[in-house]
């Protein structure tokens, strides 16, 4: 029996056009799953593989998640859920996060979303006794100067995954959750671009790399597998050593 083998089972992936996400339903696509991905763009052709979405083979939708109403109205092609996988996520640079505007509008996307996608599809999940898989980030486990609300949300992420884990266990829901290092997407572009920044990151991760999206797809897929059947509330740190 091939615990890693998702033939016949339905998975969302929320923030899957591109960057984690993406990398994250092409893995679980290539294990015979069929994916659906949720992104902000109207519609799949709309994204270039240039900027790091494959869509070919998945099943598209927009969903805009700063949206709670959105959410709420977001109508599924599929009528049966066995994972989900939330991946959305927004950073402002710049100081912007210092301002109200900006730091609500973060915590919207990376927290409050969390919380909405779940709840939207916590029956489909307990109908199919599945798995939740939320992606928080290293940043929930120190500091980052320049991003109050990304590290607020993100360390508010790796306590919800805790916290949704106990409150639906009785559902036969598992909740589970990844913690990025840096890994090399359009969003992490201000220091993987950046040649300087670059080398100085490269220093502080003993695998001496940048991690991939497949490199999270690898936890995501043992995750909501068989062989993590005992497992739930953990945020798994997928970071090269970055944190240690």
């Amino acid at each position: 029996m091939n615990e890693l083998d998702f033939s016949g089972k339905q998975v969302l992936v929320v923030g899957g056009s591109s960057g984690i996400g993406n990398g994250i339903a092409q893995a679980f696509r290539t294990k015979g799953a069929r994916v659906h991905v949720c992104g902000t763009r109207a519609k799949a052709s709309d994204y270039s593989a240039e900027e790091g979405s494959h869509l070919e083979g998945l099943e598209y939708s927009q969903l805009d998640v700063s949206d709670a109403h959105a959410i709420e109205q977001f109508k599924p092609s599929f009528d049966r859920l066995d994972v989900l996988v939330l991946t959305q996520g927004a950073v402002i640079y710049r100081r912007g996060e210092f301002e109200m505007e900006g730091f609500r509008k973060v915590v919207e996307v990376n927290l409050m979303s969390l919380m909405a996608c779940a709840i939207k599809f916590q029956a489909m999940l307990s109908a199919s006794k599945g798995s939740l898989i939320i992606v928080s980030s290293t940043a929930a486990y120190h500091s980052t100067m320049g991003n109050p609300a990304y590290n607020a949300s993100k360390t508010g992420a790796v306590g919800l995954t805790r916290t949704l884990a106990e409150a639906w266990a009785e559902d036969g829901i598992r909740v589970n959750g990844i913690a990025p290092g840096l890994v090399d997407t359009k969003m992490t572009k201000v220091t993987t671009a950046n040649p300087k920044r670059l080398e100085g990151a490269l220093e502080r991760i003993p695998l001496r790399r940048l991690g991939t999206p497949q490199d999270m797809a690898g936890a995501a897929l043992f995750l909501a597998s068989p062989l993590a059947a005992y497992i739930i509330g953990q945020t798994i740190v997928v970071d090269g050593g970055l944190i240690l």
